[in-house]
């Protein structure tokens, strides 16, 4: 757990729950109000607004006890109206984790899976995908996305033979650095993609700039990856109050001041923040409902984190 995260969810009263493998024994208590969501313009299939990235997080041994708190942590999200979860070869032992946890309890049947491609050449990308329906334990993948924009023309004629065969549901790119807009841009004009994911953040905004309006233009879906500057913002307000100001768009702690900002851009679908505990859910799902910062809050938003 990252010391920061841990001040900030103590400031709010959510500390991380007791990792239980079986079902959690919880008292009665009234749900939140459900969740805010947004369509893929391809389809128009709606998603909530806020979904779990398991890069790092779910990087575990897949044995009951390292299992157990990310299991609750995925029962929880999906209890609260969360599908949406991510994924990729590269992230470890993730998508075993995920093949570990998503047939249980009927999960696999409420969760918008996502995993990624990141080999070169048509038959190594293949080879990589068929391993991640093994791995993830599942027949269907929900998007598949070539991952950090590696042999995009192989990678995206083999994405699109499974879609056609229905063996995946959506395809798109990912991004996570600065100095990839350029070939994402050129990608973007160049393909029809459903999807794609890219680093955008309070303190990593360059994506306002050209890609979120060209998705919007193009009509793809915007997954965005490390919302809290890979715990960079986190890290740098801890120890703050938030501002009494941020109670005008519903904002109760740091991890959903972060999180609304990215959300407030029309553009953007579903950021994914790695969520490793209940609590953490519970937390970030909270900027999923509610209203959203206007312009002038947004650009207050921005003066506070440059300050800092």
């Amino acid at each position: 757990m990252h010391p920061s995260r841990r001040a900030i969810l103590a400031g709010t009263g959510l500390l991380p729950l007791a990792p239980l493998f079986g079902p959690a024994i919880r008292p009665a208590r009234a749900e939140p109000a459900g969740l805010i969501r947004r369509p893929i313009p391809s389809s128009g299939e709606m998603l909530p607004v806020l979904g779990i990235g398991t890069s790092r997080r779910y990087e575990v041994e897949p044995t009951a006890e390292k299992v157990a708190p990310l299991r609750e942590a995925v029962r929880r999200f999906v209890a609260l109206g969360g599908s949406v979860i991510d994924t990729a070869p590269s992230y470890g032992t993730a998508e075993d984790v995920l093949g570990v946890i998503l047939p249980q309890d009927g999960l696999r049947e409420k969760v918008f899976l996502c995993s990624k491609v990141g080999t070169p050449g048509r038959e190594a990308g293949l080879a990589e995908i068929e391993r991640s329906f093994k791995r993830l334990n599942t027949p269907v993948i929900d998007l598949v996305a070539v991952h950090n924009l590696i042999d995009p023309a192989s990678n995206l004629a083999t994405l699109r033979d499974l879609k056609a065969q229905k063996r995946i549901r959506y395809v798109g790119v990912t991004v996570w650095r600065d100095n990839q807009f350029a070939d994402l841009e050129a990608v973007m004009k160049r393909e029809t993609l459903d999807v794609i994911q890219v680093n955008y953040a309070l303190d990593d905004r360059l994506a306002a700039q050209r890609i979120l309006p060209l998705a919007a233009e193009r009509g793809v879906a915007v997954m965005v990856n490390v919302p809290f500057g890979r715990d960079r913002l986190l890290k740098a307000v801890q120890g703050r109050d938030l501002p009494p100001w941020t109670a005008e768009f519903g904002c109760a702690s740091w991890p959903q001041f972060f999180l609304k900002y990215v959300l407030a851009h029309e553009a953007v679908t579903c950021p994914i923040p790695g969520m490793a505990k209940a609590a953490y859910v519970e937390d970030n799902l909270g900027a999923a409902r509610g209203r959203m910062p206007d312009a002038a809050q947004r650009a207050r938003m921005e003066a506070y984190v440059d300050a800092l």
